[in-house]
């Protein structure tokens, strides 16, 4: 029987950063980095759809993350915490780049004169990758990234009411309203071109 040497076992999150806290060893914030780059790169590709844009901002997220560290306090995953940096400084550099505030369709109140009606998941979750880009694009930043977390990164309510700071029925709301909106902008897109098959 073989025993397991602990040197051998990949260090946890907290380690790392308890580590690097201690001694400033760079080597420990490295393997964080490379543990999480590539989700935070992919992120900010979805979010901020221009590759020069994603790397630049992965690159300042990750120094926001250094400079920060000693303020994770552990009380969500260290993947939620980068995960709330990298939204918010996304949505930061999308207000910036349309000198437009983030509106959620929940600050605007109810959707047209119609009463809310639940759209349901499969409508986003079977839309052609295309079609649901150009839908996604023509939605408000907040509603487009409330869809993201929720459909593309498959994070729970909770996570999701962590990251923006709101209560889970508030997102729940948001949901909801986002889901309308996207399909009331397909149906003004697509509504004389049928469905492909």
């Amino acid at each position: 029987m073989v025993a397991t040497d602990k040197k051998t076992a990949s260090p946890t999150d907290s380690e790392l950063i308890a580590r690097y806290l201690r001694t400033q060893n760079t080597h420990d914030f490295t393997l964080l980095y490379r543990r999480y780059a590539g989700k935070v790169y992919a992120k900010c590709i979805t979010m901020l759809s221009d590759n020069a844009l994603a790397r630049d901002a992965t690159q300042d997220i990750f120094i926001k993350v250094l400079l920060n560290l000693a303020r994770f306090n552990e009380q969500s995953s260290f993947s939620t915490w980068i995960y709330s940096i990298t939204y918010n400084y996304c949505i930061d550099m999308i207000r910036k780049k349309k000198k437009v505030p983030l509106i959620f369709t929940e600050d605007i109140g109810k959707v047209g004169e119609k009463p809310e009606v639940e759209v349901p998941d499969s409508v986003l979750l079977e839309m052609k990758q295309d079609r649901l880009e150009k839908v996604l694009d023509r939605l408000p930043p907040g509603d487009k990234a409330i869809l993201l977390m929720k459909y593309i990164d498959d994070l729970q309510i909770k996570d999701i009411a962590e990251v923006l700071d709101k209560s889970e029925s508030a997102i729940k709301m948001q949901i909801m309203r986002a889901k309308q909106k996207a399909q009331s902008i397909y149906d003004e897109l697509y509504e004389t071109d049928p469905l492909e098959t």
